[in-house]
């Protein structure tokens, strides 16, 4: 991991002026902490991505095809006319700067480029250049630059310090979306065998296995049995799931760090507990065993490629519709791109609560609901009996994670849920939540450890915000729906706001649940006693 300068340090050296040079005659420096290790041949060999081989991004020879202009361009050009808006994204930006300082990586870091607009002039340069006829016959006057092996390493620097959230294109007056130009950016890059390994390793491994962990099939079900021991331990209750149950109603899918990694194993136990508890229908898959998609990061047709094995799980299975965990990108993709993608799914139905007889509308085509709206859904009707104080040792606020937020307009159903399993609930300021929230920083597949310096700065606003509610209610609680932000939120915590913690919305819905059969609660699903509760806790010591 690169070591990373404390708090104060990287603050004080983060300079927002304008370096002395041109952006087109600034050099790139690879510095240890501002850039991924590069992705390694057998994953690219796996998913078949072009020019697999061991190189590295700090290299002075990157091993290109030789043909690796023709690529490009073939590969430009082809985008061009497949996507009309990138066409449209190329052409009609005027640069005005209203992106500028909206994004997260350039509040953090200060470099210009990191600016959307400048991000995304990277590539319209090159395309101006050989695809206008103002950049053939001005060159550089037109903003136009020719293409170079210096430019490509620019592209694979800066295309990786995007993490595709999109705050730049909500303040866009023409409404540009310069994700999709990252988007853009990287699979070009991909043509050349360019990216980085804690994207195309969970690529390889959900390909291989079902899930970007590389997980088993018997070992997800271990994993998942060893969680109901620990709900047993908290609750006394015995819940039984099933794996791989044809005919069930429903399939349940989300992220495999929900089944791995803590705190994002405490929202998997609320799950389970909800699902139990509501006597739900439902089954495991053990080889569609994740909901992420890191195709999204990669290229459309990796996603389109990732996304399927849900469906054809469900297919198989013989379920009648959908319900996904708490994840980030993989509602994006849901929502986004699964109907010209994937899509409609016909074979499955449009979905109803088999609880309270609510007919998911919005999932007519995926087929697919959000947990935090199912169980919106069952709260509003009365269906599940809560206890809020058994939260009382926390004070929440909430992350509106950027791709269930953004993407999908899914801003009150996850407020509503901690408003009635929480006392004390405390949102961020108005500018910094819904469709203005900041990104952790690591999204994007960018949350890696040698990566840390850049994950810190741009965390910053996201931390900046968590502070203040820190500061002024003491909150001590940061929730969010997104797997990837459980997973790289408790570190930025601990080094911008120590102090706070990070939870999934479904691990606050199991502390609350009141269960048919449970014995008296004591603690939380942590182990960390109840309010009122540490006298008891320390008698059973």
């Amino acid at each position: 991991m690169a070591s990373v300068p404390k708090a104060n340090e990287l603050i004080a050296g983060t300079d927002h002026k304008p370096p002395k040079t041109g952006w087109m005659d600034t050099p790139v420096e690879f510095r240890p902490g501002t850039w991924c290790y590069s992705g390694k041949s057998k994953n690219l060999e796996v998913v078949g991505l072009p020019n697999p081989r061991e190189w590295s991004p700090i290299d002075d020879d990157w091993k290109l095809p030789e043909n690796w202009k023709e690529i490009i361009f073939e590969g430009l050009r082809e985008r061009i006319h497949k996507y009309r808006s990138f066409q449209l994204f190329m052409d009609i930006c005027v640069r005005c700067g209203a992106c500028a300082d909206k994004c997260h990586f350039f509040i953090g870091s200060g470099d210009p480029k990191n600016m959307p607009v400048l991000r995304a002039e990277l590539l319209r340069s090159v395309y101006r250049k050989d695809f206008t006829l103002a950049g053939k016959i001005l060159g550089k006057m037109a903003g136009a630059r020719e293409l170079t092996e210096d430019v490509v390493k620019e592209w694979f620097f800066y295309f990786f310090q995007c993490t595709e959230c999109r705050r730049c294109s909500v303040f866009c007056p023409y409404g540009i979306d310069t994700a999709e130009i990252t988007i853009i950016g990287r699979e070009l890059l991909n043509l050349l065998g360019l990216n980085i390994d804690w994207i195309t390793a969970p690529v390889a491994n959900c390909y291989m296995t079902g899930n970007h962990l590389g997980i088993q099939p018997h070992a997800f079900k271990d994993m998942i049995e060893f969680f109901v021991e620990e709900i047993e331990e908290v609750t006394g209750v015995k819940i039984e799931p099933t794996f791989n149950r044809k005919g069930a109603e429903i399939l349940f899918i989300t992220p495999s760090g929900d089944v791995f990694a803590d705190p994002g194993t405490y929202t998997l136990m609320g799950y389970l507990m909800l699902f139990h508890e509501i006597g739900l229908d439902y089954t495991w898959s053990t080889y569609a065993s994740e909901g992420g998609n890191f195709g999204l990061f990669t290229s459309h047709e990796m996603m389109k490629r990732l996304n399927s094995k849900m469906y054809a799980e469900a297919k198989r299975l013989g379920v009648k519709w959908i319900l996904g965990g708490e994840c980030g990108h993989m509602w994006r993709v849901i929502n986004q791109y699964m109907d010209t993608m994937n899509g409609p799914a016909d074979f499955l139905e449009e979905p109803v609560s088999p609880i309270t007889g609510t007919k998911f509308e919005n999932a007519k085509s995926t087929k697919m609901v959000h947990l935090v709206e199912f169980t919106a859904d069952l709260i509003k009707h009365g269906k599940l009996k809560l206890d809020k104080s058994r939260n009382d040792h926390l004070k929440v606020t909430f992350h509106d994670s950027c791709n269930p937020a953004r993407a999908m307009g899914f801003f009150e159903e996850p407020r509503y849920v901690l408003n009635n399993v929480c006392n004390h609930f405390y949102d961020m300021p108005p500018n910094t939540i819904r469709e203005q929230t900041f990104c952790c920083g690591s999204g994007s597949g960018l949350n890696t450890d040698e990566y840390m310096e850049m994950r810190m700065r741009g965390g910053l606003p996201r931390a900046n915000a968590v502070k203040h509610v820190h500061e002024q209610h003491g909150v001590n609680m940061l929730s969010c729906i997104c797997a990837i932000d459980r997973a790289v939120l408790p570190p930025l915590m601990n080094y911008w706001v120590p102090g706070v913690d990070v939870t999934g919305v479904h691990e606050l819905v199991g502390n609350a649940l009141v269960m048919e059969g449970e014995h008296e609660r004591t603690t939380d699903l942590r182990g960390e006693p109840l309010e009122g509760m540490e006298d008891s806790d320390n008698e059973d010591l």
